[in-house]
């Protein structure tokens, strides 16, 4: 268990657990377009001990049916393929790369090609300290890693050193665009929930400073949960998803990559610890949560009739 896994358990759960309680296990201060989801399932655990604090989800663009996730609590920098089912599919080890505090993976176009690239944002700083945080990008490998071998199947990764402006930020969340460009966003513990923008042209170079763009309407609440833990962009463009423990957040973005808000969809207590997201297809989306509270860290499929 993590200090940070430490600190929600201690803190977080039991102040969700007694809202529920006296809520109706609804919402109890939640705008008023919050919907429920038309579908929420499990549809597998994750059958790597590696994974019990997975942090992230990408849906791979080469291989149909197949996911990236990592581990917040890596010492290794390590991506690891799955499935629906949670299934152990492999591993893939980043050369050159290094762990600090892995929070959130995505797959976009790549810098300077239209193939796809897996982004791991190596963000995470719960103390709000570290001078500057590293995305690494490498391009989606042209064949699986086979879970039967004992090593892990190597790939050589970019790195893009990134300074904020503002100071240092606490970020779990990363997205990239249809366009290319990576979004960051703050979890929201310490004020405002604030998003970052990295054009697509400065994965090219070895270090960028970046300001806040935006100020999401997102506020956070600490008896709801609603602390930013991750985020997806749609592949074809215009929809950004962000996700609370509790909570997944709807966006438009416009052809500037401005976001405003079109719904949100209540997940509430379905989840041990929510904690990433990623779009499957128009109408579904695919969840992570990390084990604990007597359960195992699961993979779940989630609609929500946002229009």
């Amino acid at each position: 268990m993590s200090d940070r896994q430490f600190r929600y358990t201690r803190s977080i759960v039991p102040a969700l657990l007694a809202a529920a309680m006296f809520s109706g296990c609804g919402p109890t201060d939640v705008p008023a377009q919050t919907i429920e989801p038309s579908l929420f399932e499990i549809t597998g655990v994750l059958a790597s001990w590696r994974l019990a604090e997975t942090s992230g989800v990408a849906v791979s663009r080469r291989f149909p049916g197949m996911l990236w996730t990592h581990s917040d609590d890596a010492d290794q920098p390590l991506v690891y393929a799955t499935d629906l089912s949670g299934a152990d599919r492999g591993r893939l080890r980043l050369l050159d790369a290094s762990v600090v505090d892995w929070e959130d993976i995505a797959v976009g176009p790549c810098p300077d090609s239209t193939t796809s690239c897996v982004f791991v944002g190596d963000v995470g700083d719960n103390s709000e300290a570290r001078t500057r945080v590293d995305v690494y990008f490498f391009p989606e490998p042209d064949t699986l890693p086979d879970p039967r071998q004992a090593t892990s199947m190597t790939v050589r990764a970019e790195r893009l050193s990134v300074r904020y402006h503002e100071g240092a930020q606490d970020v779990e969340a990363l997205a990239v665009t249809a366009q290319g460009s990576v979004l960051l966003i703050t979890k929201g513990r310490s004020g405002e929930v604030g998003l970052y923008r990295i054009p697509r042209g400065a994965l090219q170079g070895d270090s960028v400073t970046v300001s806040r763009v935006e100020i999401l309407d997102i506020v956070p609440q600490f008896t709801l949960g609603r602390y930013v833990t991750g985020a997806a962009a749609s592949r074809e463009g215009g929809r950004l998803v962000v996700r609370t423990y509790t909570e997944l957040i709807f966006y438009q973005l416009d052809s500037e990559e401005r976001p405003s808000r079109v719904g949100a969809c209540w997940l509430g207590l379905r989840e041990a610890q929510g904690e990433a997201v990623d779009i499957l297809d128009d109408s579904t989306l695919v969840l992570t949560s990390e084990a604990g509270f007597g359960r195992p860290a699961t993979i779940s499929r989630v609609r929500c009739p946002i229009p």
